[in-house]
């Protein structure tokens, strides 16, 4: 850290990559402060746990106030645009700033082995598992993770080694950088999860996302690794336009029929256990909390990448059984008289699809052990906020029906500037959905219809009006718990 910086002003800190700047900074002795317009748990929480200043609004006195500009810099969240009044306070004083990505290749990753994961879909979990992988191998990793990690209790740490795992974001940099933020990071280790289209306030096309990785594929070194998943076509048009790098394939599908080398042998239909095959041998057998084919593949992706780092995969394996999980990522949020209200940051139709099928066979093999289904339905309550950009613009609506056919029940929320009417897919789910643009009609209207084992999904990218907490409350209510 050069000796001239003594504090960081982080525009949009409670952002998940950039609270996670945050926290690196802070861990590294600099002097940090922030601002942010929408602040809510779990970033608002973890920045206040570790003392971290956050002041609501971007405001220009938050940069006039005791700023030196020979020792402080401003690190620019790609939340801010040109024409606020902070972000022309800053050029026209010329104050000095760079973007979170920028900073974090510069001050933290420069002189470390980068183990990064990419994709439109399983980067958080994917990072958070290979994170805990070289954790549970003595390897005391960093990271820099869009999720807080059960295992850790946070999003981000230093480390005690040369190893640093990163969550890379194809989201553009900043509003003067235009680059996706992976482009910063230089891995040694990549993780290409999956590709498709998303961002739409972004990129144009698949076309232009697929130049970015492209980009990011000339960063990885010739002694580096790429672990690809085989079953994603996207991404094989991404290698097609070069490789210099060997590369490691893998695919978590049950019926996988391709040449992987990493693949799975399923022991339960819903990815609870597995058995781990590299080139067609088995290594072991993954016995762990996590469901759903999508988690076996990231799962299969972090045993190659940490295989990579030196850590043996028998190893690997006894880590996944002390796997956590993440916050929002199906959390268990709570249960009132066995109705289980879960948390998930799912709000791309691939990704609210993969999660509503893992539950669905998860309830399946519940039913199997003697459930008496007549009298214990076990419906699958959906509650969706379209709150990403992508979703808001409409570029998905066409798959958003077909993404929620495994729920018994959906509730939609319209919030406030959406560009489009949520009612077309309305009308492609049929009686058991209904739409509403206010969350405590919304929350009524789904506790009247839960039942004893029935599972409430929540899935939004943001607070969603505290609803999870909402609905506990008047599931409590309701059985007078």
């Amino acid at each position: 850290m050069s000796s001239k910086q003594n504090s960081i002003h982080i525009l949009g800190i409670c952002g998940t990559f950039m609270g996670g700047i945050a926290l690196l900074a802070r861990e590294a002795g600099v002097i940090v402060s922030g601002s942010d317009e929408n602040v809510y748990p779990p970033m608002s929480t973890l920045l206040e746990e570790q003392g971290v200043e956050i002041l609501k609004g971007f405001k220009t006195e938050h940069l006039e106030n005791n700023f030196d500009e020979t020792k402080d810099k401003v690190v620019v969240g790609n939340v801010m645009t040109r024409g606020k009044p902070v972000v022309e306070h800053m050029l026209n004083r010329n104050l000095p700033y760079t973007s979170g990505p920028q900073w974090l290749y510069e001050n933290i990753l420069k002189d470390r082995w980068v183990l990064a994961v990419s994709g439109t879909h399983g980067k958080t979990t994917t990072a958070s598992i290979l994170a805990w992988i070289l954790e549970y191998a003595g390897l005391k990793p960093g990271f820099l993770i869009g999720g807080v990690p059960e295992n850790f209790g946070v999003s981000a740490r230093l480390g005690d080694s040369s190893f640093f795992v990163v969550e890379a974001d194809e989201y553009d940099t900043a509003f003067f950088d235009k680059r996706s933020k992976f482009v910063h990071y230089h891995p040694k280790t990549l993780v290409m999860n999956n590709l498709e289209y998303d961002h739409a306030d972004i990129f144009p096309n698949l076309e232009a996302i697929k130049v970015q990785f492209h980009h990011l594929m000339r960063m990885v070194p010739s002694e580096g690794l790429v672990v690809s998943n085989t079953d994603e076509q996207n991404l094989d048009d991404v290698l097609e336009r070069g490789c210099w790098t060997p590369v490691e394939g893998f695919s978590g599908k049950s019926d996988a029929t391709n040449q992987s080398a990493w693949s799975a042998n399923y022991i339960n239909a819903d990815g609870g256990e597995f058995e781990v095959l590299f080139k067609g041998e088995a290594q072991g057998t993954v016995s762990w909390d996590l469901l759903g084919e999508h988690n076996v593949s990231n799962a299969l992706a972090a045993i190659a990448a940490a295989r990579h780092a030196g850590v043996p995969v028998e190893h690997a394996i006894k880590a996944l059984a002390e796997f956590k999980g993440i916050k929002r990522r199906m959390e268990l949020r709570g249960e009132v008289n066995s109705i289980r209200v879960y948390d998930d940051f799912a709000h791309h139709p691939t990704a609210i699809e993969t999660t509503l099928k893992g539950l669905r066979k998860n309830l399946a093999g519940i039913s199997a052990e003697g459930r008496d289904e007549e009298n214990n339905p076990q419906k699958i309550i959906a509650i969706l906020e379209p709150r990403s950009n992508t979703m808001r613009l409409g570029t998905h609506k066409k798959a958003l029906a077909d993404s929620l056919q495994e729920a018994d029940q959906v509730f939609l929320f319209q919030p406030e500037g959406m560009d489009w009417d949520m009612n077309d897919v309305l009308e492609s789910l049929g009686e058991n959905a209904s739409i509403t643009s206010n969350i405590d009609e919304l929350v009524i209207n789904a506790v009247m219809s839960a039942h004893p084992n029935d599972q409430i999904l929540v899935m939004s990218n943001g607070g969603f009006g505290g609803i999870h907490e909402k609905l506990l409350i008047a599931l409590e209510q309701k059985y007078q718990v």
